[in-house]
């Protein structure tokens, strides 16, 4: 079992920058692949950056470039490190755990947080 609560989110002017953060808990983090997934209202739950235990990393083609995704095994945390924001970028964000390999999509992650607002003002 594995538990997880985002922080980090909040309210800020475009092309502004946020980091959030995922805490886990439980046995063997970096046996994880950990995801960063956003819905906004409306909208269907959407892939936005994924980091394997080896920490190779996968993004969303809307993201690339200005978000990135980090992992410290020995704190357990994932980070997401958002630069240039948009006013599209706002959501609530999501993170994930999957077992070994990466995926972009949602049915294959196994483990949730309850999510941190981000909004984005133009």
């Amino acid at each position: 079992q594995v538990q997880l609560v985002e922080s980090g989110g909040g309210l800020v002017q475009a092309g502004g920058s946020l980091r959030l953060s995922c805490a886990a808990s439980g046995r063997s983090f970096s046996n994880y692949a950990m995801g960063w997934f956003r819905q906004a209202p409306g909208k269907e739950r959407e892939f936005v950056a994924c980091i394997t235990g080896g920490t190779n990393t996968y993004y969303a083609d809307s993201v690339k470039g200005r978000f990135a995704i980090s992992r410290d095994n020995g704190k357990n945390t994932v980070y997401l490190q958002m630069n240039s924001l948009k006013p599209e970028d706002t959501a609530v964000y999501y993170c994930a755990a999957r077992w070994a390999y990466w995926s972009a999509f949602s049915n294959d992650y196994a483990y949730w947080g309850q999510g941190t607002q981000v909004t984005v003002s133009s």
